[in-house]
C-alpha cells in the first residue's frame, strides 16, 4: 500500500491541469513506467484526479451552504419573517452576487459527477451575464443581449 500511496503522491504533485482534467507530461509518463505498468499509472491518475473533485466538492458545497445559512439566518428574526410570510421578503443585490458565484463554481465541479442531463440554466446564466454588466454604461454593451435592469427613481415625497 505504500508503493501506491507513493506514486499517488507523485501524481498530484507533478500532474497539469489540462482541458480534460489531470494530465501526466509525456516524460513524467516514462519516467513512471520505469516502476510502474500503465494500468497501474492510469489507475493511481484517477484516484489522484476523483481525491482532488472531492475535495473541491466538499469546499464548494460547504461554502454555499454557509452563505445560505447566512442569508436564510436573517429570516429567523420576527421581522424578517413577518415580511417573508407577506411576499415582502427582500435579499440584498450583494447576497445574490455571492451565492451566485458559489452555485457557479460548484455547477463546475458537479459537471464531473452529474450523470444524465444537467439542470436548466439560461435564467442563471441570464442572471450572471447582468450581475457582470452591473454598473458598466449602457453604450459599453450593446452587442449583448441581456441588459442590467433598470430600476425606477423612488419619489421622496411620503
Amino acid at each position: 500500500m505504500g508503493r501506491i500511496a507513493d506514486l499517488c503522491s507523485e501524481i498530484a504533485e507533478n500532474a497539469e491541469e489540462g482541458p480534460e482534467g489531470l494530465t501526466l507530461s509525456p516524460d513524467l509518463w516514462d519516467r513512471l513506467r520505469d516502476d510502474w505498468e500503465d494500468e497501474d499509472i492510469e489507475d493511481a491518475l484517477n484516484v489522484v484526479r476523483e481525491t482532488l473533485l472531492n475535495g473541491a466538492l466538499v469546499e464548494s458545497a460547504d461554502s454555499l451552504s454557509a452563505r445560505l445559512l447566512e442569508v436564510l439566518g436573517a429570516f429567523g428574526a420576527e421581522a424578517a419573517f413577518k415580511q417573508a410570510e407577506q411576499g415582502k421578503a427582500r435579499i440584498p443585490l450583494e447576497a445574490i452576487g455571492q451565492l451566485a458565484r458559489r452555485v457557479a463554481h460548484l455547477e463546475e465541479i458537479l459537471e464531473a459527477y452529474r450523470e444524465g442531463s444537467p439542470p436548466d440554466r439560461r435564467g442563471f446564466d441570464a442572471l450572471q451575464r447582468r450581475l457582470a454588466l452591473l454598473g458598466i454604461e449602457p453604450d459599453m454593451y450593446d452587442d449583448v443581449v441581456v441588459r442590467p435592469a433598470v430600476e425606477p427613481e423612488e419619489d421622496d415625497e411620503e
